[in-house]
């Protein structure tokens, strides 16, 4: 006597849940509803996406983990999905490891999404010190290889459709029962890598359930192109336009949401632009009109002069930023400083000077980390302003690379002072250039 085909969640039912979850959206979120209504919604194998997903054109759902959710719940993940592609977390991550950035952008999406007053379902990540950054902002705030598991499948990768989530053996004890009776495991059926026989001919009757009921498979699943990465952008881009015209029309955008589709849709210049925009202004070029030589003729004709500039330079050695990082920044800071003529003196700090420096750049010398820095003590920015009054030294213009977590001086000093901060830390003062 053959077994019973394992129960499968009635998809109608499911169906319909996740159109009611969308119209609420709709109606009392109108810039998240627009957005989810351009995803599809479609079924997949709990074996390839053990919550839910999206490849930046579909919202997959395990139909098993969708049945679990309250509808307030079901609201969160549709959106959860769809701010993934309206932010295009799907082209953003370039050179970043994968899990990594996966990790930050689901701490960024949810933070907005729980302040805008949605219910999260149990498990997602959402650290409220994020709060208010970006993800390319909170990736280095994530340690490599993090325990942090995104609730969800980023499916718009090529290397992996799967996502940091969505393998069986990652999967909670209630998902692995749900995932059981749906599938009954049988050999060969955790191996994502080999797609499902066309036909149902030989299959298990778990898979053959799946099929009969419309799950879609691995093979419909695949990751994006560059090509596609780039116009699929553009589309989201759009659409996240179109849904804020829309909301703020109606009267239902709220600040944060327009404060971040302002940032999205404006141009920003990264950290290395706005440093030397900055540096470029502290540098002292004029207009002479000093007489010329004869050989030049007897009119006095303005030329542009330019002299050097001072620039001191202080790397917050407290232990928040990584070697790495500082040779990173010296490397811009040099190549801006070959540009404008500028001697450098560079210094390092964390709650006192380090008793190595400073140490001093002539316009032709490369600007490099020095090797005998010392530091991992607490964050005091106090030290080095100190220093430079007793020292009777006022630059042209100070940068001071940090996370801004220490103890400023109470008074802004005299000549302009730029922090190029990591994380999302204040200042009281000066110039702040985020480090993206």
């Amino acid at each position: 006597m053959s077994s019973p085909l394992p129960e499968v969640p009635d998809l109608e039912a499911l169906k319909t849940k996740l159109s009611a979850a969308r119209t609420r959206l709709i109606l009392e979120k109108p810039f998240l509803g627009a957005l989810v209504m351009h995803l599809e919604l479609k079924a997949v194998d709990p074996a390839l996406c053990r919550s839910t997903g999206t490849d930046a054109r579909h919202f997959y759902y395990n139909p098993s983990f969708i049945r679990h959710l309250t509808l307030a719940q079901t609201q969160f993940m549709l959106a959860h999905e769809a701010m993934h592609c309206a932010l295009a977390h799907f082209a953003r991550r370039h050179h970043r490891e994968r899990k990594r950035w996966d990790v930050a952008c689901d701490h960024a999406v949810n933070l907005i999404l729980w302040e805008e007053g949605l219910q999260p379902p149990p498990g997602v990540l959402m650290n409220p010190e994020y709060h208010g950054l970006t993800a390319e902002e909170i990736y280095p705030l994530i340690p490599p290889d993090p325990d942090e598991e995104t609730i969800d499948s980023h499916l718009y990768d090529s290397e992996s459709s799967s996502g940091s989530q969505s393998r069986p053996d990652q999967q909670s004890s209630a998902d692995r029962g749900d995932s059981q009776q749906d599938a009954g495991r049988g050999a060969g059926q955790g191996n994502l890598d080999e797609p499902p026989p066309d036909s149902l001919q030989g299959e298990s009757p778990g898979q053959a359930a799946k099929q009969q009921q419309g799950l879609g498979s691995q093979r419909e699943i695949e990751g994006l192109t560059e090509t596609e990465k780039e116009e699929l952008g553009r589309q989201w881009q759009q659409r996240l336009a179109a849904a804020a015209q829309q909301a703020a029309m109606a009267g239902k955008l709220s600040k944060t949401l327009a404060r971040m589709v302002d940032n999205l849709l404006q141009p920003q210049l990264p950290w290395r632009m706005l440093l030397a925009r900055y540096l470029k202004t502290a540098a002292r070029d004029d207009y002479s009109f000093q007489k010329p030589s004869r050989r030049e003729g007897d009119a006095i004709m303005p030329s542009l002069a330019s002299s050097m500039i001072d620039v001191v330079v202080v790397l917050d050695t407290s232990g928040s930023i990584d070697d790495e990082e500082l040779r990173e920044f010296l490397s811009e800071v040099d190549v801006i400083k070959a540009q404008i003529r500028a001697r450098v003196t560079l210094h390092a700090c964390d709650d006192r000077l380090c008793e190595n420096g400073p140490w001093l750049y002539e316009v032709w010398e490369p600007l490099t980390l020095p090797r005998d820095l010392t530091g991992g003590g607490g964050t005091d920015f106090r030290p080095v302003f100190q220093w430079l009054n007793s020292q009777g030294i006022r630059p042209d213009v100070l940068v001071y690379f940090t996370d801004a977590e220490g103890e400023f001086p109470p008074l802004e000093p005299a000549y302009p002072v730029i922090w190029l901060v990591k994380g999302k830390a204040p200042v009281p003062w000066g110039q702040r250039i985020q480090l993206n």
